[in-house]
């Protein structure tokens, strides 16, 4: 329980001590902190087995946001060199990273937290790739760091993203940008109806080439008039965002899912799983040290692809630590989307509501 509310719902320690000295059970910061960090022994297994099946899957979406480790601030080069592949130490930032992976039907989310930028956590996570499987699609958006790591992916980036700087400067320029917009709606409308049925990779493909692929060329054609026989001004708001669109190494992945099956058209589920550490950051503001960035990470990793997989995060976990011995000895059985059938089969099952 204190391990859900501190990484699955954003409450500091001090804060659920407030509330259990309230409650008139106390329960000192540094107690709930030997607790979380003893437990995360027991579910370690889980959370190793999760990195390894993410690396398996089809399609990996990553990003960053930033994060504060007072360690590092103080002691930078000793946290360094006692890391196994030591980073550059004169790195200032630290950040969390956010890994979604789709092996199998199943959505993991995996958190990183440290000096490693988002591609740097993905090149570790795809070491453990099988070598006879083709290289993933990498959803993310167009930044270097996202990119940045020894890996081979097939790169797609985040049309929403694209579609955000059209919708900012909407008030400015209604007409170009409704045009925009209505076109980039038809898309998603398009991948709805796909995902709704639903369709293979493959059927998902040609149904979007044939009813998004016309509007998105015309769309195409449109940002080349804008820039080519300058209808607008490339320097304003307007013409940042027609130039970032317009630009091929940028066309060719904001439209991958026209290319390649599978492909997806935004990063908005990577974005939306890093929302969870926003909320931890803003209500506890930094990690003391590295140890405790580790631990947040395997939590919330394993909470958070419970919510995806439709699970109980406290059964969850409460499972985990009830059957540690087990877990060690085949992680593979113990997943959020498969722990039930491995209670049933050992005669036992969730408890019962109270």
């Amino acid at each position: 329980m204190v391990a859900l509310l501190k990484y699955g719902c954003g409450l500091p320690f001090t804060r659920i001590e407030k509330l259990q000295r309230h409650l008139g059970i106390p329960l000192p910061a540094p107690t709930q902190w030997g607790l979380v960090e003893h437990a995360a022994t027991l579910v370690a297994p889980a959370h190793r087995e999760l990195v390894h099946q993410a690396a398996q899957g089809e399609v990996l979406h990553n990003d960053d946001t930033t994060a504060k480790i007072l360690e590092l601030g103080t002691s930078r080069q000793a946290v360094f060199e006692q890391q196994s592949e030591p980073g550059d130490p004169e790195r200032t930032g630290v950040y969390t990273s956010g890994i979604v992976s789709s092996p199998d039907g199943h959505q993991i989310a995996l958190f990183f937290t440290g000096p490693q930028h988002a591609g740097e956590n993905l090149a570790a996570v795809l070491a453990q790739r099988a070598a006879e499987l083709p290289p993933p699609i990498q959803m993310c958006d167009a930044l270097s760091h996202n990119t940045a790591g020894e890996f081979d992916t097939i790169v797609a980036n985040c049309i929403a993203h694209a579609r955000r700087q059209f919708v900012d400067v909407a008030p400015r320029f209604p007409e170009p940008c409704r045009y925009v917009l209505e076109t980039l709606r038809e898309a998603y409308r398009n991948d709805a109806l796909t995902r709704a049925e639903p369709l293979s990779p493959a059927e998902r493909l040609a149904y979007h080439q044939e009813h998004s692929g016309p509007p998105m060329r015309g769309l195409q054609w449109w940002l080349y008039e804008q820039i080519e026989q300058r209808r607008i001004e490339p320097n304003s708001t307007l013409g940042g965002a027609v130039k970032y669109m317009y630009m091929r190494k940028h066309w060719n992945k904001l439209t991958l899912f026209l290319q390649v099956p599978g492909a997806p058209l935004d990063n908005n589920v990577c974005e939306r799983i890093l929302k969870k550490a926003i909320l931890h950051r803003k209500n506890a503001l930094f990690f003391k040290t590295q140890n405790g960035a580790n631990v947040s990470d395997l939590f919330m990793s394993l909470i958070h692809t419970a919510e995806l997989a439709k699970v109980d995060p406290f059964d969850y976990l409460t499972q985990l630590q009830r059957h540690a011995t087990q877990l060690r000895a085949a992680p593979q059985r113990w997943m959020p989307w498969n722990y039930r059938d491995t209670l049933a089969a050992l005669g036992s099952g969730p408890d019962p509501p109270s």
